[in-house]
């Protein structure tokens, strides 16, 4: 008999599944449930966007591209963080095209982290970060955030989480799950923390382009910071491209060249159609996604009030596509408000501990659904908070 414990990795099999997949695998099995768990636009690609791969496949352009990325998009890309975040990368030695975000994360920590070597992570946040530091062999430090403190990341206290084994700090703003932002001068603040350090950052600005309100702002844009940051960012929440897996990396040329050598070995290039696509995506995309954002606003104020008038405290995200309500006073775990909601009136959201520990009391809302979607699930959670109410 094979004795598979033995056969694999005793650090993969200690990594806990993602609480998000165990709700997907739990609603999978019902029927006419109103699901407010996906982390995606429920919009499709632009048709404009759509129609450039297509032309692509037509054209036979069905080959491996450069390691990199192409030299187009790369040149795309760094006329956009230009003209949206303004912010100077070269497309030839300073940003590589990754298959999704997703990638962009990994490969930047596998470029930067040891074993023994500690990675500041502020909590709650998107589950991929500690699992990929724990493979690395790498100490994942969590700065729980506050909801006093709006969930962003004070310099006091990154400041009382640096040792001698500090190698990166992870900003995931916005963020996932509590749609907080970090604004110019707490970004400033946090530079303060970092400019006497060898402390990378690894900024990872998915939602840069859905904020509401202010303007996203990045933390390489900080005087003195560009140069220890890499952001990572991609194609699917703000052009509705999930299903592409196209993200990128930027950042300084020392540190992007150590990164492409991992991402060449594990991945060669990026899906080709795909880069097409997103050329396409940055040259003409921005109506797009003004369109998108302007929805996601007016559903974000939708299902804020809704939650609010049921009874239900809501701290008002500033980015991204979620609501994270606090659901301590009803008197259940994060796990059980989630389920008890699931299996008594068919709504499904995510518990806030799928987001580290720091998550309970805590659920995630997305609001990337329709209205009528919205508003459905906004009646079922109104049923289920009065049930509670009454017993």
């Amino acid at each position: 008999m094979i004795d598979y414990g033995k056969m694999l990795s005793k650090t993969v099999c200690d990594i806990k599944p993602s609480g998000i997949r165990r709700f997907f695998d739990m609603l999978s099995e019902m029927d006419d449930v109103i699901s407010l768990t996906v982390g995606q636009p429920d919009f499709v690609t632009p048709w404009h966007i759509r129609e450039a791969a297509i032309e692509s496949l037509e054209k036979g352009k069905t080959y491996y591209t450069s390691n990199a990325g192409t030299s187009e998009l790369r040149e795309e890309i760094s006329k956009y963080m230009k003209r949206r975040f303004n912010l100077e990368y070269c497309g030839k030695n300073e940003i590589i095209v990754t298959v999704g975000g997703s990638e962009a994360i990994d490969v930047c920590m596998r470029a930067i982290l040891e074993p023994g070597d500690e990675v500041i992570l502020p909590v709650p946040s998107f589950v991929c970060y500690g699992p990929i530091a724990e493979m690395i062999g790498a100490k994942v430090v969590k700065i729980d955030t506050k909801l006093e403190n709006s969930f962003k990341l004070t310099a006091d206290e990154l400041r009382s989480a640096i040792t001698d084994k500090t190698k990166l700090l992870i900003l995931p703003f916005p963020n996932n799950p509590t749609g907080a932002i970090l604004t110019e001068d707490e970004l400033k603040e946090i530079s303060e923390v970092l400019k006497d350090t060898n402390i990378a950052v690894l900024s990872d600005e998915i939602y840069a382009e859905l904020t509401y309100g202010r303007k996203h702002v990045s933390i390489a844009n900080i005087e003195g910071m560009r140069e220890r940051t890499i952001i990572a960012s991609g194609f699917s929440k703000a052009y509705a491209m999930t299903g592409w897996r196209l993200g990128y990396l930027c950042g300084p040329e020392p540190l992007i060249k150590e990164m492409l050598k991992i991402h060449q070995y594990a991945i060669m290039c990026a899906p080709t159609a795909s880069q097409f696509a997103a050329i396409e995506a940055m040259r003409n995309g921005d109506e797009d996604v003004e369109m998108m954002r302007n929805e996601y606003n007016r559903r974000r104020t939708f299902v804020l009030n809704g939650l609010r008038k049921i009874g239900i405290e809501c701290f008002e995200p500033e980015g991204a596509f979620y609501i994270y309500p606090n659901i301590a006073p009803f008197g259940l775990s994060s796990d059980e408000f989630a389920e008890r909601l699931l299996y008594e009136h068919k709504c499904a959201i995510v518990p806030g501990t799928a987001f580290g520990d720091s998550g309970e009391g805590f659920a995630r809302i997305s609001y990337a659904y329709s209205m009528k979607h919205l508003a459905q699930a906004l009646e079922r959670i109104e049923l289920f908070v009065k049930s509670l109410k009454n017993r």
